[in-house]
């Protein structure tokens, strides 16, 4: 994959015509990706995942936990074994770990397993307030003490380790949820989290570390029970296989609903994915689900009826497909209101979709109405955060005319050589790289 940040996709739009058919099959889930990379850390053996998706933000928590003492060694391009043998570094490499959001979540384990963890703010998308008071409250809670410098927050265990506690999560996180499972596992005594995220990588994960010793329950209700192995490590029994990505498998069903013929999306959980399919349904599209699959077809209108949302946890609407959907709805008849309930700000990329031809108004940080359809021309646009990226090269794919993206990295954190699978669909895109 490309790793240059001045990478440009150049679009030949399709006018609004159905053209695209084929097979594209999904990778390995990012989120889940990410917080595995994370769990090795937990391991007193080596640790083996497979199905990694070959995506920048894997790349650099990868080279973070290098960095800090984890060796990896890797088969190939989707399988990667990590051995923390030598694992006794705490503090993050500040030039990597504000780079990436996903840093976030290994800041539990690397307390868990040397006692003090020191770490900047973590970087990664700009898309709203995504503050981490709760992780430090919870740390405090398991009786770290938790001291706030000016570049840096560095956290210190108790004597012996950590402790259970009771953390209550004032708003669902996945990352919190998954963090404080991980962390959990090595303290002393019980752990409950309530109010905790049932997405189903928390689900996957949780049960590869019941697997590996942990003992967990609760997984996928909104109550998660930990009993601590008090800084006993865990042992890999069996490589671990990250799950299809359900977020990428919407997004080219998205794609689908706006400019496909007869498309097969596979390699994913088909159920992890209702909340869409089930409103591509009633919007008119074609629909065939299979277990591991999702075949789409266009219906009988030019244009596809369009549904409000609202993006909530799962099994809710997720949030990262809310850029997708509203391109889709730019192209569909009606009006709808679209209400992003998780994060602040998700909404600002709308403007560039505006300058494209869409009818959209923002109502206030979280709410915008949509009318449609209104055909799009093609622009130069900038990608601003993955999720927004992919859904300005979808626009750009809709459109009339031709499209430049810029900052193509933004896009690569999340979406494995996109142009590569769009191109076997009949997208006419190419990536230029830029010196």
């Amino acid at each position: 994959m490309s790793n240059t940040t001045n990478d440009t996709f150049h679009i030949t739009g399709l006018g609004g015509k159905r053209v695209l058919k084929g097979e594209v099959k999904v990778n390995g889930a990012k989120n889940a990706a990410l917080k595995a990379q994370a769990t090795a850390v937990l391991f007193g053996t080596p640790l083996t995942l497979a199905n990694m998706p070959d995506i920048a933000d894997v790349q650099k928590l990868d080279e973070l936990l290098e960095a800090m003492g984890m060796e990896i060694t890797k088969e190939g391009k989707r399988k990667r074994t990590y051995n923390a043998r030598h694992f006794s570094e705490s503090v993050f490499p500040a030039h990597i770990a504000k780079h990436i959001r996903a840093s976030v979540v290994a800041t539990g384990p690397v307390l868990a397993r040397t006692g003090k963890v020191v770490f900047p703010h973590p970087g990664g998308c700009v898309i709203g307030a995504r503050p981490i008071d709760f992780f430090l409250n919870g740390y405090k809670k398991m009786g770290a003490v938790v001291r706030e410098g000016k570049s840096a927050y560095t956290i210190i265990a108790p004597r012996g380790g950590l402790r259970g506690a009771e953390i209550f999560f004032p708003k669902v996180s996945v990352t919190g949820t998954e963090t404080f499972m991980m962390t959990a596992t090595l303290a002393h005594g019980t752990t409950v989290l309530k109010n905790a995220a049932m997405e189903p990588e928390i689900v996957s994960l949780g049960n590869f570390l019941k697997e590996s010793g942990a003992d967990i329950s609760g997984l996928g209700t909104p109550t998660i029970t930990i009993k601590g192995r008090g800084g006993k490590l865990l042992r890999a029994r069996s490589a671990y296989t990250i799950p299809g990505d359900r977020i990428e498998a919407g997004s080219f069903c998205i794609l689908v609903a706006l400019a496909g013929r007869d498309v097969t999306v596979s390699g994913f959980n088909s159920e992890e994915l209702d909340a869409l399919l089930f409103m591509l349904e009633d919007m008119g599209m074609n629909i065939e689900k299979e277990k591991r699959s999702v075949r789409l077809t266009a219906g009988t209108k030019t244009a596809l009826k369009s549904a409000s949302f609202t993006t909530h946890e799962y099994p809710g609407f997720p949030t990262d497909l809310q850029a997708p959907m509203v391109t889709l709805l730019t192209q569909s008849e009606g009006e709808t209101t679209v209400f992003e309930t998780i994060f602040e700000g998700r909404l600002r990329y709308t403007d560039e979709l505006k300058f494209m031809g869409a009818d959209i108004t923002l109502m206030d940080p979280h709410r915008a109405l949509v009318r449609g359809p209104k055909a799009l021309k093609g622009r130069t646009l900038e990608s601003p955060d993955l999720r927004a990226g992919l859904a300005y090269v979808l626009a750009a794919i809709v459109a009339e005319g031709k499209s430049t993206i810029h900052a193509v990295s933004n896009i690569d954190r999340g979406y494995e050589r996109v142009e590569e699978r769009l191109v076997s669909l009949g997208v006419d895109i190419e990536r230029v790289h830029q010196d």
